[in-house]
């Protein structure tokens, strides 16, 4: 399946597979995972946190002097927990088993045992690491939230199609309504037997892979990965991994209902001061809106709409890595968003690359290092 390349056209990447390449998903995986559930942080400063939060679109579902749940408007689990802690740092993804008969099997061959989730969530859990030393969790059970009253879409005059009279549009200038948790995006020094991991244990399946210009030979250095449930569409991804000289958090994305909503809540967020990292445009892989934001504490968010959703049936685009085929339209893929800005984070990643050179128990060598390179002047 993975060599058909019609059904790419003008889906995501035009090109699929060369024989022998990487098939984008396990014969026979462990369990499939129905979504992320919510992502955890550490933070030291919970008030800042939540103020930032409520800027950006979230509503509060639960806080005490040691932790807090952010939601969106969508009925399910919190879409982010944050707990105090000395440094600010990611702390891992939760996903949502089917039932406690998958955890269950999971934890069996993870050769460990589910554990209840704290009164405020419920359920039950699984933990464990994937190779690049993430902790990872699959919950179970867990509470559901009722849903929250979000603003409807607004009318659009679309060309000739005209159903707007004597109506002026007025979108106010507020914090972006977030209706759900969309993706993580991770880096791994270790990114082949990270991908294979997460494919064979949670069931997930590949999108899209891309490679470094002129290495396609060596293999993809990132795949955006989905949700396997059939019939049933899912996000275009739930996760996607890049390799890269150090294991990091790169972002997290929470959908918002429109365009229109996307735009004024990225003005609220200007005008009250908050470091705006890159957008509006749209992705090619994926093809969703977006657009990029900084937290307090250095962490990149992003507030989408309109993504791609497949079925199963969809089978992985293949495509060269590079900065200008970040976005279909929308400015030029910025520092910040590359990473390559000035500051403690890029400083932080060049002291990462030479320690990965010099270490032989991961995938980022002297000629990966080339072509992430080109990546970043392409």
């Amino acid at each position: 399946m993975h060599g058909h390349r019609d059904a790419h056209t003008g889906i995501h990447s035009e090109h699929g597979a060369l024989p022998g390449e990487h098939p984008g998903r396990h014969p026979n995986p462990v369990i499939k995972v129905l979504d992320l559930a919510w992502l955890e942080f550490e933070k030291p400063d919970l008030i800042r946190a939540e103020a930032f939060a409520h800027a950006f679109g979230f509503r509060t579902a639960y806080r005490d002097q040691h932790e807090l749940q952010l939601r969106g408007a969508r009925a399910g689990a919190p879409c982010v927990r944050i707990r105090r802690g000395a440094v600010s740092r990611f702390t891992g993804p939760v996903f949502h088993a089917a039932d406690l008969t998958d955890l269950e099997r999971l934890a069996t061959a993870l050769d460990t045992r589910t554990f209840p989730l704290q009164e405020s969530l419920g359920g039950w859990t699984v933990g464990t690491t994937d190779p690049s030393g993430l902790r990872v969790r699959v919950v179970a059970e867990t509470h559901r939230l009722d849903p929250l009253p979000t603003p409807a879409p607004l009318d659009w005059n679309r060309g000739d199609e005209t159903i707007r009279i004597n109506r002026p549009q007025r979108p106010p200038r507020e914090p972006a309504p977030i209706q759900r948790l969309g993706h993580v995006v991770v880096q791994t020094t270790r990114y082949r037997e990270t991908l294979d991991w997460y494919l064979q244990h949670l069931g997930l399946i590949v999108s899209d892979f891309l490679y470094y210009d002129r290495q396609r030979e060596r293999g993809p250095v990132m795949s955006f990965i989905r949700c396997d449930q059939g019939s049933i569409p899912t996000d275009h991804h739930t996760l996607a991994l890049t390799l890269g000289p150090s294991n990091r958090y790169v972002h997290s994305a929470f959908q918002v209902p429109d365009l229109d909503t996307l735009a004024a809540g990225g003005a609220y967020l200007h005008d009250h001061g908050y470091h705006h990292s890159w957008g509006i445009g749209r992705h090619v892989q994926g093809s969703q809106i977006f657009d990029y934001w900084r937290d307090p504490d250095g962490f990149m968010v992003e507030h989408f709409s309109d993504g791609d959703l497949f079925d199963n049936t969809e089978a992985p685009g293949w495509a060269p890595m590079t900065a200008s085929g970040l976005a279909q339209w929308g400015p030029p893929a910025t520092a910040d968003f590359l990473g390559v800005a000035p500051g403690r984070h890029a400083a932080a990643e060049l002291g990462a690359m030479v320690s990965a050179l010099r270490e032989e128990d991961n995938e980022f060598d002297l000629r990966r290092l080339v072509g992430l390179m080109k990546v970043a002047r392409s």
